[in-house]
């Protein structure tokens, strides 16, 4: 171990050692647990979720920081915070599995296999239909262990693609930040929502001008939606009067409901509430506003057999299947 404060020198031959595997004897399955424990941030948890017990987890740490020879944690009682080292290590040990992922999946499509663990990765709103076509697409492939990662926002689901965390994105925007492979699978159409009972509905089709009396409850800025409406809003040349902001779908419907203002959502997270009879949509000049969910990978990713058989399946499968329950959604546009 070397003593006192780290210098960039020692960092970059840190890196450089990590790049070309020199004097290093380290397995993936040791990285997969440093990993770890900087995830959970606790040797504890992070046993929890290995199926480890922590002496042993801890044992993989030490032998990680005598192989590197450099602390990656500093230790204060029980609390782990990563050093200026682990920092670094953090992103060449991503690096490295995600070479090794990448290896896996070139070598899978020589044998042609069609099992492992896809990732797909979304934004909130997508998590009212992705599931479900999800389970749709496990029926045909049993084989193909899921798991999915909601994003809290359009920048964590970023993150979660440039490094690899995710084999697919479910979005609306395609990123311009980083080179990617963007393809459009099914329409998002966007609506305006009221409560049921509300004033607006017996007015039948409405301009845009006529919602000018009436406050908005709208999602936080930097989200896709939020986007989406203040362009419409542009285009038309109209100013809401925004009472509340939120970061949750779900609270903006509840509190649309209780009658505290009007909103304007996506379709795809209404179907429950409209089936219902909670909310209505409504009939508001040049709505429902279009958009495209995309499917997006990064161009360099070599996308694994399960994974293309995913993408494969939303852009054969997946506007006919959310055009159907969208159909039977905008029926009830007018009326109270």
């Amino acid at each position: 171990m070397f003593d006192g404060l780290i210098d960039k020198h020692q960092l970059d031959f840190l890196g450089f050692q990590l790049s070309f595997g020199l004097n290093m004897n380290l397995s993936f399955r040791q990285l997969r647990v440093f990993l770890e424990v900087v995830q959970q941030g606790s040797v504890t948890r992070a046993a929890e979720v290995l199926h480890l017990t922590p002496p042993a987890v801890s044992m993989q740490i030490k032998e990680i920081e005598s192989q590197v020879g450099l602390p990656l944690f500093d230790r204060v009682g029980r609390t782990l915070s990563l050093s200026s080292a682990g920092e670094y290590f953090v992103v060449h040990a991503k690096r490295m599995l995600a070479a090794l992922r990448d290896a896996e999946n070139a070598m899978s499509r020589f044998k042609r296999l069609e099992h492992g663990l896809l990732t797909v990765g979304m934004v909130s709103t997508a998590k009212y239909f992705v599931p479900r076509l999800l389970a749709l697409f496990r029926q045909e492939h049993p084989g193909i262990d899921v798991r999915l990662v909601v994003s809290a926002n359009r920048e964590a689901l970023l993150k979660l693609l440039q490094s690899s965390e995710c084999d697919l994105a479910v979005m609306g925007r395609p990123p311009r930040e980083m080179v990617v492979r963007s393809e459009a699978f099914a329409a998002h159409p966007l609506v305006f929502v009221c409560p049921a009972g509300h004033p607006l509905l017996s007015l039948g089709h409405l301009p845009v001008g006529a919602l000018g009396s009436f406050p908005f409850i709208v999602r936080e800025q930097g989200s896709g939606t939020r986007h989406a409406m203040a362009q419409f809003f542009s285009e038309h040349r109209f100013e809401p009067s925004i009472t509340m902001e939120m970061g949750s779908n779900e609270t903006i419907k509840q509190a649309v409901m209780a009658g505290m203002g009007v909103s304007f959502l996506s379709l795809h997270t209404l179907w429950l509430e409209l089936g219902a009879g909670l909310l209505k949509v409504l009939d508001v000049e040049g709505t429902p506003v279009m958009r495209t969910w995309q499917v997006v990978h990064l161009q360099s990713k070599l996308l694994s057999p399960a994974a293309e058989a995913f993408r494969y399946f939303l852009m054969e499968r997946g506007e006919s299947m959310l055009l159907a329950q969208d159909s039977v959604s905008l029926k009830p546009t007018a009326g109270a």
